[in-house]
């Protein structure tokens, strides 16, 4: 697990390599695979959170994905509502997800539509010869297994609700 320190001038401290990091090389570091621990230089208190939270928000356009109307309905509950909204919603539709993603890569090898691409017979359907489908390229991100990632977005949910718990005292 590697050690984040963030001062309060917003920089990133990777305690690992002893050098100030950026939140793109943060991103990167953790889409290789890598775990992290965000904590406050001046307290210890625990930023993993909102760090994730701001790199998910802030990359791959996902404000895109909660509209303004929804932030403001969201913003306008009470943190206890809002914690069982996020924590029931998104528990279900990250299951649903991983479900269907497994589900899709189980099934890719008996794809019927790769047969219409005239691989395979000796002329295709105009007596034209087949086209060649092009090669598929291999995987370059092996797929962890559906219950790691489930049980540590579970981790990452729970935590989420004692953290909002926690500033509601």
């Amino acid at each position: 697990m590697h050690l984040i320190k963030k001062y309060g001038n917003r920089r990133l401290y990777d305690t690992d390599t002893s050098r100030y990091v950026t939140l793109e090389e943060l991103t990167a570091k953790i889409r290789d695979g890598a775990e992290v621990r965000v904590v406050d230089a001046k307290t210890g208190e625990d930023l993993t959170q909102p760090t994730l939270t701001q790199i998910i928000f802030e990359g791959r356009g996902a404000q895109a994905l909660l509209p303004a109307q929804l932030l403001h309905q969201l913003v306008r509950l009470q943190e206890d509502a809002l914690a069982e909204f996020f924590g029931r919603y998104l528990q279900g539709a990250l299951e649903l997800y991983l479900n269907a993603k497994r589900s899709a890569q189980t099934v890719m090898p008996f794809n019927p539509f790769l047969s219409l691409t005239g691989v395979g017979a000796p002329f295709g359907s105009w007596g034209q010869p087949p086209v060649q489908a092009p090669p598929q390229p291999a995987p370059t991100v092996p797929v962890a297994p559906a219950a790691t990632d489930l049980e540590s977005l579970r981790k990452e949910l729970d935590e989420l609700k004692r953290s909002l718990h926690r500033r509601r005292k």
